[in-house]
């Protein structure tokens, strides 16, 4: 069974509820339409029911729950909530409630309030525009400083990693990290691995350094980060500076990173920056052809997700199953 035949068989096994806010997108229509015939998870689409009827045509999404913000009764509800929530930031009620008749702020409000257990967007929204709405209404973890994203990777015809399956992180929402908020996306990229793959994580902390072979800031900032990680989650498995080839090759690991506990094994790869983790994971689902889920997000209080603007049908499907599966947990 691969990474998402198991994702999908962990979400049927406890059903949640899903809310998709971009129901005017055909790939969200059509990943609904397999969703609900697969038993994936339970769905509220957001939007105008006759125009989800009229784009979905014979595509049958008759068994999700359509709300619509302008006619809903909680509309109030939702509005006087989010007032009272954005007030100290100079919110009026006014600006409440033009901001409620947004799907992506109407369906984070709906996983607040429990009346679904995740939401996925970014078919059609950027990155910016799906995660703003989530922290401002739902925000982050208690305990945690800050949320970050990651990419499954599962490679094809792989023996790195765990069996061909990875996560990279930050991919796709933190641009430059300082060192503490780097030791931050490390240890949470090594739960959501543990969560969502099932095996123990092993996390390299990349750089175009392994173990002092070159000088610069950009490489103290990761040296730093490991040694916070390592302070702060001691019994993870976990090492850096790492170049890549010393991260994933066990020969290669050795030469360069002798006696290291994650050389040569690592499948939780943490880059530096966000130009590195963006540039790898691209160059990884086109060259490799890897098939890329996310970015997920980790950190915030209820599950969360983003969507690359290319994705397909297939990707929401995926999306909304590993979704699911985090609101198990």
């Amino acid at each position: 069974m691969d990474f998402l035949e198991d994702i999908i068989a962990r979400a049927k096994n406890q059903k949640k509820t899903i809310v998709l806010p971009e129901s005017n997108d055909i790939r969200t229509i059509q990943a609904a339409a397999e969703i609900l015939e697969q038993q994936i998870a339970d769905l509220v689409l957001v939007g105008d029911e006759d125009e989800i009827k009229k784009l979905a045509g014979d595509l049958d999404v008759s068994k999700a729950r359509i709300v619509n913000p302008r006619t809903s009764s909680k509309r109030q509800e939702y509005v006087q909530e989010f007032f009272e929530l954005r007030k100290s930031k100079g919110v009026t009620m006014e600006q409440a409630e033009e901001i409620m008749q947004d799907n992506v702020f109407w369906a984070v409000m709906m996983v607040k309030k429990g009346e679904a257990d995740g939401m996925v967007s970014g078919a059609a929204h950027s990155t910016a525009d799906t995660v703003r709405p989530a922290l401002q209404v739902i925000k982050t973890a208690p305990g945690v400083k800050i949320a970050s994203s990651f990419f499954v990777m599962v490679v094809p015809n792989c023996e790195y990693g765990q069996n061909g399956t990875f996560v990279f992180a930050d991919c796709g929402l933190n641009r430059n990290p300082n060192a503490d908020e780097l030791s931050e996306i490390a240890i949470a990229s090594a739960k959501s691995f543990q969560s969502l793959v099932g095996a123990e994580p092993k996390v390299g902390m990349l750089s175009f350094s392994s173990y002092g072979s070159g000088k610069d800031p950009i490489v103290d900032k990761v040296i730093e980060a490991t040694q916070l990680a390592k302070q702060k989650a001691p019994d993870l498995l976990l090492d850096g500076e790492l170049q890549a080839d010393a991260a994933l090759v066990p020969s290669i690991g050795q030469s360069k990173a002798k006696g290291s506990n994650v050389a040569g094994q690592a499948n939780v790869l943490v880059f530096p920056d966000l130009n590195c983790g963006n540039i790898a994971y691209k160059l990884t689902e086109r060259l490799a052809k890897a098939k890329a889920f996310g970015p997920i997000l980790q950190g915030i209080a209820k599950p969360v997700n983003d969507l690359s603007r290319g994705c397909s049908a297939k990707d929401i499907v995926g999306v909304v199953a590993i979704t699911a599966v985090q609101a198990q947990v």
